[in-house]
């Protein structure tokens, strides 16, 4: 065998071995069918406010404004990305999902087709979730009326292709995630809900030129758009106690008298005056927790 075929030889196998690291489907060990129990859909339901899915999947006309239709424009530097229809309509929302496809969905990132999401979508967050919340969620989201909705294709350079998110989740893998587990079950659940179900470091982090969270500097604040996000980390909040934060979650009113704007308005309405009691509290003891005088 000459030197060059032991070449190509090693080549092909080595760039086989790089493709299946890349593009190998995740293993999705679910049985379960998406439970229709009103003690589900009604935990569902709490789980899908709490995760604020409304914030982005709300539909964008008169008659589907009070629904998860989608249709919202998120504009990033990379192009602008229409969050889709998440009825249970067969043809343009997820009405023929399973179970399994909800878990590759949130917690991989993937279509059930096998494709990639972009991480317009966080799935990042999202991927630490529990299955049975997830399951819940999918519980709810298949209870409501279908909707028929066509959202439009993403608005992406030409350059940026679905494939290449595979790259991208690898390289944000190796930028690691915060995962403490606090000796405090109230502290572990506002972490939970932060960082996971209520995805705060998607809009609140910063991102570097790869769109990268940089956990280093987590809920340091951040640009979408042209909107400027708002720091939460342990400076900006140094003076904030923990009653401080569990008031601005449910009024969206801040320690100085005024009211929070933009478009964490929304978030407030739809999204943290619709929590627990219990929940606000764990988020506030979660923010506050570098803070002294947090308690």
């Amino acid at each position: 065998m000459s030197k060059k075929i032991v070449t190509l030889s090693v080549i092909s196998v080595f760039s086989a071995i790089i493709l299946l690291w890349l593009f190998y489907p995740p293993t999705i060990n679910v049985s379960d069918e998406v439970s229709s129990s009103d003690e589900e859909i009604e935990k569902g339901k709490y789980l899908v406010t709490a995760g604020g899915c409304i914030s982005c999947h709300r539909g964008q006309t008169e008659l589907t404004s009070e629904t998860l239709a989608g249709g919202l424009g998120i504009e990033t530097e990379f192009g602008t990305f229409y969050a889709p229809n998440i009825t249970p309509d067969t043809s343009t929302g997820i009405g023929s999902w399973k179970a399994e496809d909800f878990i590759r969905a949130l917690k991989h990132g993937r279509r059930p087709s096998g494709g990639f999401y972009y991480p317009s979508f966080p799935y990042r967050a999202y991927s630490k979730l529990s299955d049975e919340d997830i399951l819940s969620m999918a519980a709810y989201l298949m209870s409501q009326e279908p909707v028929s909705m066509r959202i439009p294709d993403p608005e992406t350079p030409i350059w940026l292709a679905r494939w290449m998110i595979a790259g991208w989740n690898k390289l944000a893998d190796l930028s690691g995630t915060p995962d403490e587990i606090y000796d405090d079950a109230l502290l572990d659940r506002g972490a939970y809900l932060a960082r996971n179900l209520g995805h705060c470091g998607e809009c609140h982090t910063p991102r570097n030129g790869l769109g990268i969270p940089d956990h280093s500097r987590e809920f340091a604040g951040a640009e979408l758009g042209d909107e400027i996000i708002e720091p939460i980390d342990a400076v900006a909040l140094i003076e904030w106690t923990a009653n401080n934060f569990d008031i601005f979650l449910l009024l969206g009113l801040k320690p100085d008298g005024e009211f929070v704007g933009g478009d964490m308005n929304e978030v407030i309405e739809h999204n943290t005056s619709k929590l627990t009691d219990e929940d606000r509290d764990a988020l506030a003891a979660f923010f506050t927790r570098h803070n002294s005088a947090g308690g």
